[in-house]
């Protein structure tokens, strides 16, 4: 089932990082970019956040699901959602944990002989 473009807008109000954290649309889910890193999903309208050290300490019991079938556990987010300072905690802290993406390699063009 295809997440609400409602519930994306809300969880990133909620997270009160402007500019900082967007939502790309992917395969009719979303993925959460925070300075350029991958740091959640949004499937089925459910909120998953990248697994890390920092995460799961920030959290304490938390719930590992894989977002759509064959992926990753991720931790599930329910209420954490409706915590303003607890978001931008989380989603902050896996984006420092989270490597920066590799530099796509620019193609070169094949001079014509």
């Amino acid at each position: 089932m295809a997440s609400d473009a409602r519930f994306v807008e809300h969880v990133c109000e909620q997270a009160g990082l402007p500019g900082a954290l967007n939502a790309r649309k992917m395969f009719g889910e979303y993925a959460l970019y925070l300075d350029g890193r991958v740091v959640g999903l949004v499937c089925s309208s459910q909120l998953y956040l990248k697994p890390t050290a920092h995460g799961k300490s920030l959290l304490g019991a938390v719930a590992e699901h894989p977002p759509y079938p064959g992926a990753r556990p991720c931790y599930r987010l329910d209420s954490e959602i409706d915590d303003p300072v607890l978001l931008k905690r989380l989603l902050t802290a896996t984006a420092l944990a989270l490597p920066l993406p590799k530099p796509r390699a620019v193609k070169r063009k094949l001079k014509a002989p």
